[in-house]
């Protein structure tokens, strides 16, 4: 049975984090189901040796083992001992496209719901490259989910003088590019997309059912009309086990 050292390694992050350390060694545990650190059929060391090694109380191991249990990662036996029972599923679904009319394509069998919807935003003209921000914005928050699970979380801000351009309902059938587009007037000269990759934080974690710290692909895509100005920032959180980025070299 393995013993991993782990104080060396997250008693730091434990100790700075405001997040609860449960939450934290489960999103570790779970990393090492997903590498192999602990392997799927073996025995993972006991509550009072984790504890130990952790430097945290026996119930907080527990507490982080009670989530992979929930999860179908790990399974316990009376008298035996506790072993893993599976990797994290990862079902690598979701493609972020790279050309012009990926973007504006909608993803099957997937469904936007509306968190929020704010008039008059303002955006910060130093943070962005391209375009001049526009004198007000309306931001819409969204997540993006299918067969019930969430994949995307995005914050849209679209120009709030497009306002009477855009049919309501787009706002919850659309790709974020394809909201400007296509409307009356509008010539979209430069469109950008940047992509980043993060850590999941806890609002983050939470809206897209992943663990504390998760890995992310952060992806803004911007729009920029004929007068310069910056029509549409959407800045998009998609869940790391399901995105997959191709990008075609040679036609």
């Amino acid at each position: 049975m393995s013993e991993p050292k782990v104080r060396s390694q997250t008693a730091s992050a434990l100790d700075k984090s405001s997040v609860a350390r449960y939450l934290q060694l489960a999103s570790l545990f779970r990393k090492w189901i997903e590498t192999g650190t602990w392997a799927v059929g073996a025995q993972i060391p006991t509550v009072e040796m984790l504890a130990k090694e952790c430097g945290v109380a026996g119930m907080t191991i527990r507490q982080a083992l009670d989530i992979l249990e929930k999860e179908g990662l790990i399974q316990r036996f009376r008298a035996k001992g506790t072993f893993v029972r599976q990797k994290p599923s990862r079902d690598l679904w979701c493609e972020v496209q790279t050309d012009w009319n990926g973007l504006l394509m909608s993803r099957s069998n997937a469904d936007i719901f509306i968190l929020s919807d704010v008039a008059d935003q303002t955006l910060d003209q130093d943070s962005h490259e391209v375009g001049k921000v526009a004198p007000a914005y309306r931001q819409l928050r969204r997540l993006h989910k299918r067969a019930g699970v969430p994949f995307l979380l995005a914050d849209v801000f679209v120009d709030e003088r497009l306002r009477g351009l855009i049919p309501e309902e787009n706002y919850s059938r659309t790709t974020a590019m394809r909201l400007v587009a296509d409307l009356p007037g509008v010539t979209i000269t430069d469109a950008r997309q940047i992509l980043t990759i993060d850590s999941a934080d806890l609002e983050t974690a939470t809206l897209l059912d992943i663990a504390l710290s998760d890995p992310i692909a952060k992806v803004q895509r911007l729009a920029v009309d004929a007068s310069g100005t910056l029509i549409l920032v959407a800045n998009g959180l998609y869940r790391g086990d399901m995105v997959r980025i191709d990008m075609k070299l040679i036609k």
